[in-house]
């Protein structure tokens, strides 16, 4: 039986609290470990809906190719970019520099 939408945005958002600072992982590296492979987008729009949530690091999820895609969702007093360059990522042009180095993937870092 499926879960419903709140009850895999709050799996989302359990993985996302454990990312640590200065690693980024992705849409689909948290879908694939919640074992919803296909699932990336359902991903973003649960970071989406947590704005607001202080606990939910989500300036921290990023696309596939390290891409900032989320950005517009934060404030624009501390928007995206520079709460990752407060914890030593850097971004240039809205992409992570040396991505695979600081990527997390919850798969391999979390046992199941």
């Amino acid at each position: 039986m499926a879960k419903d939408k709140s009850g895999f945005f709050n799996d989302v958002y359990e993985v996302v609290k454990l990312i640590p600072p200065g690693r980024v992982t992705s849409y689909g590296a948290i879908a694939a470990y919640l074992g919803s492979k296909g699932s990336a987008r359902m991903v973003g729009w649960a970071m989406n809906a947590s704005h607001g949530n202080k606990d939910v690091p989500a300036h921290r999820v990023v696309n596939r190719n390290g891409m900032l895609t989320g950005k517009s969702h934060f404030d624009q007093k501390n928007p995206m970019e520079e709460r990752l360059l407060e914890e030593g990522i850097e971004v240039k042009d809205e992409k992570i520099l040396r991505f695979k180095e600081v990527f997390w993937d919850p798969s391999k870092e979390l046992e199941l």
